[in-house]
């Protein structure tokens, strides 16, 4: 039988790492709180051929567990900034059964934009919270090893938590973090969801960040999502659009989000493509950028 991710916890001191290892859990040797900030904090995983851990959320936000609660997702019940300033971020995670759902048989973390871009592999996705936000260092971000390869079928965003859980009843699956980070308007969330059948896949995406590039992704038969990505801020209506019947595109194996500004050229030189049209444009917000593969 396959050995799948079939358990994740997480440990915040020396007590709770001898107690996790002792019990058959597997260490990620990445301290989640480095360069002494706050407590030594490592993600640990058990592998088994019992029904096998298929989607992994984070929440910083109360509003971002509402869903999740609703939905029946497992909550790690510990802050990966324990004893640092950064924000309160907890793990969480669900076993489905849904076509959309993909056993995950491994877990890496990246700690630097270099290591971040080469870990774009097949059966590899990167989610894009970052574990050390708020708190200053390094950009931490985890990543899953799915069983077979799977590809994006479908896209969606959120302007609040009022559809959540039907989004996650669906298959949805969050990225989880904020396209209005630091923006002041609407927390807006993306949203993908995952087939293994090549044929339903999206082929392109892009961003429009005024009128005329909307105008030209129109009259190319792009699908426009209607949700401002900018929503409640001064800046410019930003816009996601998307197309699966595009012949000369490979079938989208992967999406996340860049924030890191030194992360977006060596993700060029490893293959990927960077959408270079900032999320936030027009206001004080983060620079983020879409990316996928």
């Amino acid at each position: 039988m396959p050995q799948y991710i079939t358990d994740i916890d997480v440990s915040v001191n020396e007590a709770e790492q001898h107690q996790l290892r002792k019990h058959g859990f597997t260490q990620v040797h990445v301290n989640l709180n480095p360069e002494g900030k706050g407590n030594t904090i490592y993600l640990w995983y058990k592998t088994s051929d019992c029904p096998a851990i298929t989607r992994i959320q984070f929440s910083f936000t109360d509003k971002m567990k509402e869903g999740l609660v609703t939905e029946g997702y497992h909550k790690v019940d510990k802050n990966l900034n324990t004893g640092n300033s950064g924000s309160p971020i907890y793990l969480w995670f669900y076993k489905g059964s849904s076509q959309y759902d993909v056993p995950i048989v491994e877990l890496d973390l990246s700690t630097d934009a270099g290591a971040d871009a080469t870990k774009v592999q097949p059966l590899w996705e990167r989610l894009p919270c970052d574990l050390n936000r708020r708190a200053g260092g390094n950009w931490i971000y985890l990543w899953v090893k799915r069983e077979t390869q799977t590809y994006i079928c479908d896209i969606n965003a959120t302007l609040n938590s009022s559809s959540d859980a039907n989004l996650f009843r669906q298959g949805y699956i969050r990225m989880d973090e904020d396209t209005n980070r630091d923006a002041g308007g609407a927390y807006v969330f993306l949203w993908y969801r995952q087939a293994t059948d090549s044929q339903k896949a999206i082929k392109d995406l892009q961003v429009s960040t005024d009128q005329e590039s909307k105008e030209s992704y129109e009259n190319q038969n792009y699908e426009k999502m209607e949700t401002n990505l900018n929503e409640g801020t001064l800046g410019t209506p930003v816009y996601l659009y998307y197309k699966k019947n595009e012949c000369s595109k490979d079938p989208i194996k992967m999406i996340t989000l860049i924030l890191d500004p030194t992360a977006v050229l060596p993700y060029i030189n490893a293959g990927v493509e960077v959408v270079e049209k900032n999320l936030n444009e027009g206001n004080s917000g983060f620079r983020e950028y879409l990316c996928f593969n």
